[in-house]
């Protein structure tokens, strides 16, 4: 992976991480997660805190989109060269399986006319 799908992958996962923590302090009204911080745990961001949350979680979202789309445009270009070595590759080691698989073919070929010729002869 290039040091650009590094760093993306990194900040992907901080997002990730900041968006999972935030959607669980967010209080539907009375039953939220949200009291497990003593209480309202909006209550820090003053009157509007609906409004900063709400904001703060669009935020959130629309990064982690933009970064999973990029993750996967960069991933997908360097798949392509990835490919085009494992190709390079492959015919390299398919040349040289159908020469050891020949080989095996003999050897099983000799060794059969070696039994039977054993077999003959007993």
């Amino acid at each position: 992976m290039s040091p650009v799908g590094i760093v993306l992958l990194v900040v992907f996962a901080i997002v990730s991480l900041l968006l999972i923590l935030l959607v669980a302090i967010q209080d539907d009204g009375e039953n939220g997660m949200g009291g497990l911080l003593g209480g309202r745990g909006t209550a820090a961001f003053g009157a509007h805190s609906a409004s900063v949350l709400t904001k703060t979680t669009l935020v959130l979202v629309v990064l982690f989109f933009v970064l999973a789309v990029s993750l996967a445009m960069v991933n997908k270009s360097s798949n392509k060269v990835a490919d085009s070595l494992a190709d390079e590759t492959n015919v390299e080691a398919s040349a040289e399986d159908t020469s050891s698989n020949a080989e095996w073919w003999q050897e099983t070929a000799e060794t059969a006319e070696t039994a039977e010729t054993e077999a003959a002869a007993e």
